[in-house]
């Protein structure tokens, strides 16, 4: 662990690696990894480069990669869907927007019906891609919020096809190599998953989190790997908008609620819901969560960021240790 730096409380900090750690040695957690800043300055640093599956903190990544093609001029957010994908079309698909993608009101399903099926028989990508186009919708596009794992799918099926680049090599090109984020990969970027955090799954099979097959499908939606220094720098890339990848005003645009008057606030990709990451956060704070077991967030006001990834699922991890922590965190910083 670095210094502690103020001011902060250091009492709340020392308190949240002590959940941490007492969780790692009653067997109830393998592995965590924990990084906090302030203003850039690093407050807490525990396994910072112990490379974890993220899960759906990929999703906000597949979402800057669309941004960035937006800031040059290849798309826009308001385009409809089927402009990119012409055989997204019928049952009110045409009105899909890809905001409606990057806000979760297309009204896709989060997951599809044949999902399980897809994934028992080691399916590609792009028979997701084909069952996501053709599943009907839940609901009319941007009457209501309802989290879509699919919708985000359809944005990275549009990145591949206006970038004309598989999406993990055009996230590497240009967001994980201009970010210095040098640890993280859409699927496994050529590592073993023996060299990786591995996920407490409830059950084994032949298509859980720790199979070949789905650490390397590279799910645009939860696929991605990182160390917790390198998911600091995609925080940052929000907290300080300096026009490095994105747009100071795209970047700004990411974290601002785009759900207005709908029941539940989202930005472009990122989560916006007030007390979701730490009771003591302010408004601003915007983050993402992951089903392996994981959290990021950044508050605007205080200038913090937090990551913590552990390898127990979220179902389990995140009432006793994810939501703990990112509380005495939000804490230690608090005005």
């Amino acid at each position: 662990m670095s210094a502690l730096a103020g001011p902060v409380r250091s009492e709340r900090l020392e308190r949240a690696l002590e959940l941490a750690a007492a969780a790692v040695a009653s067997g109830e957690v393998t592995e965590v990894a924990i990084d906090v800043r302030q203003n850039r300055k690093r407050l807490v640093s525990t396994h910072p480069r112990r490379v974890f599956l993220l899960a759906s903190i990929t999703k906000p990544m597949t979402a800057a990669g669309i941004m960035i093609l937006a800031d040059r001029g290849r798309l826009s957010i308001d385009d409809p869907a089927g402009k990119f994908i012409p055989e997204f079309t019928g049952g009110g698909r045409d009105r899909i927007t890809l905001r409606h993608l990057l806000t979760h009101t297309s009204g896709l399903p989060d997951m599809l019906p044949e999902n399980i099926e897809l994934r028992q028989r080691h399916a590609p990508l792009a028979d997701f891609v084909a069952a996501a186009i053709r599943t009907p919708l839940l609901f009319a596009p941007g009457s209501e919020v309802r989290y879509q794992s699919m919708g985000i799918l359809l944005l990275a099926e549009i990145a591949e096809r206006v970038s004309g680049l598989p999406l993990r090599e055009f996230l590497r090109k240009e967001l994980f190599g201009p970010l210095g984020m040098k640890g993280t990969s859409l699927g496994l970027g050529g590592r073993k998953i023996a060299g990786t955090a591995r996920s407490q799954v409830a059950e084994e099979t032949a298509w859980d989190w720790n199979t070949p097959y789905w650490r390397d499908l590279g799910a645009p939606w939860g696929g991605a790997h990182a160390p917790a220094e390198d998911v600091t720098k995609f925080l940052d890339l929000f907290l300080y908008p300096e026009g490095r990848v994105l747009a100071p005003d795209t970047a700004r645009s990411m974290i601002a609620i785009n759900t207005a008057g709908l029941r539940e606030p989202w930005g472009l990709g990122w989560m916006r819901k007030p007390g979701l990451f730490g009771k003591s956060s302010s408004e601003e704070t915007f983050g993402h969560y992951g089903a392996t077991g994981t959290v990021a967030w950044a508050d605007p006001k205080t200038k913090v960021t937090c990551v913590v990834l552990t390898t127990k699922p979220a179902s389990h991890s995140r009432e006793g240790l994810l939501g703990p922590i990112s509380d005495l965190v939000a804490e230690a910083v608090a005005a």
